[in-house]
């Protein structure tokens, strides 16, 4: 009731009846209603609730606000420091539903900006979130990731002779992991032995531990470890796909006796080569196709440049406390220089979006003067001026042609009004996408990972668009969004887009998502030669001066 705003006085008497029931000595049932009514701080409205709790097991009027009230909203009561009324705030303020949307304003800073929450708060709630998020189950790869590799070293450190390696979600990359998958020559008894000192505890799947990730043990013999280290490393359509071949291959009279033999391999390289392919990283292990390309094309899929971290030159699509950043320019521009970066683009929030500070005309122009004063000064590093223009309702960007033309480059979101039919969501963005200044499109989806699906669309009408109007699809690096999903850049590549790997950075922290977005990537096959962030400065000139001739613009 505090959430939905009702009378405080109403909503008093019923936490003064609440407390009141929790303090008698004796159960109501069984009482008519004029005892139950007598009872101090029980009134007649109340007493009546109380009677049909009594009478069918529940409450209907709770039911009638559950009923109104989003799940991740009623979620929210379960973070320490959020009250009803700070809870209704987040919910008809601020527009977030989940608890997972709202530990990422929470790294956005946007709670700052309305009544009641200081920083102070901002933290605290950001760390119950997350300690609430690490015992549900589901983790980001980049949640879960250091603890992994501590894992593995703890495993080495203990089990010198014997051989124990991650497989699983975990090793293929995938952004989402229900649990770390381990393959094993250690005894089960010394397994066990080992992870109960280290103190998890068993379950019916395996382990947990401290961290609430669940951990599962294969375990095989030292002869057959090779291939069952494989066949836990790819997807079920992959492993099938490979079945279906190695089995057609062992069935040919020129077969070979390390294919009809799994414990003849000592490495999954070996495994490869007796099949007659190219090795095959776990990341790229997902669909058919690969496997059926690398049968096709032997040496192209084992060869092919997979973008790595140190390929991105620089930070593309980021955030300043000009907006909702949380380090100034210099500081966003210094931290690029000392990483070595060759040059940031700075997409401070446009007017639009008020609850992240939005930049109006005026402001734009102020920024721009310093980008200038900042450019003479740290050349021959680069700021470029650019805008994450938010995408209004009807597709229409947020400012003027006029305005739009004083950026280098645009980047152009939806950030508003989410729940969209696909037909409403694909009319907005397609005429984004076809306003000439629209250099990159963000987050392609608006989908928050564990949080919030986003927004329904027809991909591939996305992708020809941006490839029609010459704009790059960005793939959001933060482990939250990584949106464009690597499940669609095959098709991207196919029709020859260009994907932008962007950080969507608001500290210079936020720098270090390059390497998530980078491993979503390399699942797709992407090369730097098709990344825009690869682009070096002179590159990225040549592309912003080349794209605006053939745009008109």
């Amino acid at each position: 009731m505090d959430i939905h705003g009702e009378n405080s006085f109403k909503t008093k008497s019923y936490s003064i009846a609440a407390f009141t029931l929790e303090k008698l000595p004796h159960p109501l049932q069984g009482l008519p209603l004029e005892k139950i009514t007598s009872i101090k701080g029980i009134g007649d409205a109340i007493g009546k609730k109380i009677q049909e709790i009594i009478d069918t097991g529940e409450l209907r009027l709770l039911h009638e606000f559950i009923n109104r009230t989003p799940p991740g909203v009623i979620a929210m009561l379960q973070i320490k420091g959020l009250g009803p009324k700070k809870i209704a705030t987040i919910w008809k303020e601020i527009e977030i539903e989940s608890i997972g949307e709202l530990l990422y304003a929470c790294q956005e800073n946007r709670l700052l900006l309305y009544k009641g929450f200081g920083e102070k708060t901002q933290h605290n709630v950001r760390d119950a979130i997350e300690f609430l998020l690490k015992h549900q189950g589901s983790h980001l790869y980049a949640e879960v990731e250091a603890y992994t590799l501590s894992l593995q070293k703890k495993f080495d450190t203990a089990f010198p002779t014997e051989k124990i390696t991650i497989a699983g979600d975990f090793r293929r990359q995938l952004e989402i992991i229900d649990k770390l998958l381990f393959v094993t020559t250690a005894t089960r008894e010394a397994i066990h032995a080992f992870l109960e000192k280290e103190g998890f505890t068993p379950h019916e799947q395996g382990y947990k531990g401290t961290e609430g990730v669940l951990v599962e043990m294969i375990h095989t013999t030292p002869e057959a470890f090779p291939t069952t280290l494989f066949e836990h490393s790819c997807s079920g359509e992959f492993l099938e796909a490979w079945r279906e071949k190695t089995s057609a291959a062992t069935a040919s009279p020129a077969a070979s006796p390390a294919s009809a033999n799994p414990a003849a391999h000592t490495s999954e390289e070996t495994l490869f080569a007796a099949a007659g392919l190219p090795f095959i990283p776990p990341f790229l292990r997902e669909q058919r196709s690969v496997l059926e390309t690398a049968t096709l094309n032997p040496g192209s899929t084992g060869a092919s440049p997979f973008i790595q971290p140190g390929d991105i030159k620089a930070i593309i699509h980021s955030h300043s406390t000009w907006s909702d950043g949380s380090n100034t320019l210099e500081e966003m521009a210094a931290a690029c220089i000392q990483q070595g970066f060759e040059y940031l683009v700075i997409s401070d929030h446009s007017k639009s979006a008020f609850y992240a500070n939005g930049l109006k005309e005026d402001r734009i122009r102020e920024q721009h003067a310093k980008i200038t004063e900042l450019n003479n000064q740290l050349a021959p590093f680069v700021i470029f001026r650019s805008i994450e223009c938010d995408i209004l309702n009807d597709g229409a960007l947020d400012y003027t042609d006029d305005i739009l033309s004083t950026f280098d480059l645009v980047i152009t979101s939806i950030h508003s009004n989410l729940k969209m039919s696909e037909e409403k969501a694909m009319t907005r963005l397609l005429k984004a996408i076809e306003n000439p200044y629209t250099t990159i499109l963000g987050h392609l989806t608006g989908r928050l990972l564990l949080s919030r699906p986003g927004y329904p669309v027809d991909h591939k009408t996305i992708i020809d668009a941006c490839v029609k109007n010459k704009v790059a699809i960005e793939l959001n690096a933060h482990p939250r969004r990584l949106d464009m999903d690597w499940r669609w850049i095959g098709y991207a590549l196919e029709k020859g887009a260009l994907i932008s790997i962007d950080p969507d950075a608001h500290s210079i922290g936020g720098y270090k998502d390059i390497r998530y977005g980078t491993l979503a990537a390399q699942k797709a096959g992407l090369t730097p030669a098709r990344n825009l962030s690869s682009f070096t400065l002179e590159e990225f000139k040549t592309y912003l001066a080349e794209r605006k001739k053939a745009r008109g613009i």
